[in-house]
C-alpha cells in the first residue's frame, strides 16, 4: 500500500532518512517523541515538500506519477490542517461531495449523530475532541484504501481517544484490504490498534517490530554489577547504568528467563521500550 525508501530531506538542523512499509490490510505505528519526524514523512508522502532522494510508493505508483483521481483513495488527516473554523458540517457536505466521487454522505451523517457532532455549529465553537472525530470522518468517509493520520489523537482526553480509534477499527472491518498508517507519541494508543511499529528518533526508523513481539518478547533486565559481568550479553539491545546496576533491554525475554532466574525481569512496555532506544547505550 505504502513503501518508502531512503526517504532523505534536509534542513539545517534535521535530517529525515526513512524508510517503511504499510502491508494491505495492515495498520501501522510510526512512534517517537516531538520532533523526531513523524510530521515531516508525512508531508514528504503526501508530496508537500520535496526530499532530496528516496522514493515513494503508494497504491503500487510512484509518487510523481499520482493524479488527482488518485488521490482520492487516500484519507488524510494532518496535525496542523483542518476546515475552517467558519464552516458547519453542513457547509462542508457539498465539498466533499465535489471532492471524492466515492463520499458516502449516508454513513458520514450517521456517524455525525453518533459521536454527536451538531451539524449547525461553526467548528471554531467545536472542542478539540469534537474536532479531531470531525477531520478523521472526513478521512474514512469516501472509500479511501489507505488512511495518512499524522498524530490525530494529540491533545485528546482518554474517552475521546477511545472513540476516535473506534472510527479506525471500524473503518477496518468494513475495508478487508484497507491500510493505516498512524503517527502518535502517546504509544498506549496504538497498542490495540497496531499490527507492527515503527520508532523513528532524530529523522531515523530506529526500531521496525511486530505490536505482538514488542510487547510480547521485549522485556527489561534489571541486574546487579556482578549480575552484569555475568550476563550473556549477545541479546541486548541497549544498555543503562542505574543506581542499583544495569537496566538492560532485550528482545529475548524468554531466554534470559530460562537462564538467568536470580535475574529481575519485567515485560518492557512500549513506552519503556523507546526510552531504552533512545537514552541507552548501544553495545
Amino acid at each position: 500500500m505504502l513503501k518508502i525508501q531512503q526517504l532523505q530531506k534536509h534542513y539545517a538542523n534535521f535530517t529525515l532518512d526513512c524508510t517503511l512499509e504499510v502491508k494491505p490490510g495492515c495498520v501501522t505505528g510510526l512512534i517517537g517523541q516531538n520532533g523526531a519526524g513523524k510530521s515531516t514523512t508525512f508531508k514528504a508522502v503526501l508530496g508537500l515538500i520535496s526530499p532530496e532522494s528516496g522514493t515513494v510508493t503508494i497504491l503500487g505508483k510512484d509518487l510523481r506519477d499520482f493524479t488527482a483521481r488518485d488521490k482520492e483513495k487516500l484519507g488524510v488527516v494532518l496535525s496542523d490542517s483542518g476546515f475552517s473554523g467558519y464552516l458547519t458540517i453542513r457547509d462542508i457536505l457539498p465539498v466533499m461531495k465535489n471532492l471524492y466521487r466515492n463520499f458516502d454522505q449516508s454513513y458520514f451523517m450517521k456517524q455525525t449523530m453518533k459521536f454527536q457532532l451538531p451539524l449547525d455549529k461553526r467548528i471554531k465553537e467545536f472542542s478539540t475532541g469534537m474536532k479531531a472525530k470531525l477531520k478523521v470522518l472526513a478521512a474514512v468517509s469516501h472509500r479511501a484504501e489507505l488512511l495518512l493520520l499524522d498524530e490525530p489523537t494529540a491533545g485528546l482526553d482518554v474517552i475521546a481517544r477511545d472513540e476516535l480509534l473506534d472510527i479506525l477499527r471500524d473503518f477496518m472491518e468494513r475495508n478487508e484490504n484497507g491500510s493505516i498508517l498512524i503517527s502518535s507519541h502517546i504509544s498506549s494508543d496504538l497498542e490495540t490498534l497496531c499490527d507492527d511499529l515503527y520508532m523513528i528518533h532524530e529523522g531515523k526508523i530506529i526500531l521496525h517490530e511486530d505490536t505482538d513481539i514488542l510487547l510480547s518478547g521485549y522485556a527489561l533486565l534489571k541486574v546487579s554489577d556482578a549480575q552484569y559481568e555475568a550476563l550473556d550479553k549477545r541479546f541486548l539491545l541497549r544498555v543503562r547504568k542505574e543506581g542499583y546496576g544495569y537496566c538492560c533491554l532485550t528482545d529475548q525475554k524468554q531466554y534470559y528467563v530460562d537462564n538467568y532466574p536470580a535475574a529481575v525481569i519485567e515485560k518492557g512496555t512500549i513506552d519503556e521500550v523507546i526510552t531504552m532506544m533512545i537514552r541507552g547505550d548501544k553495545l
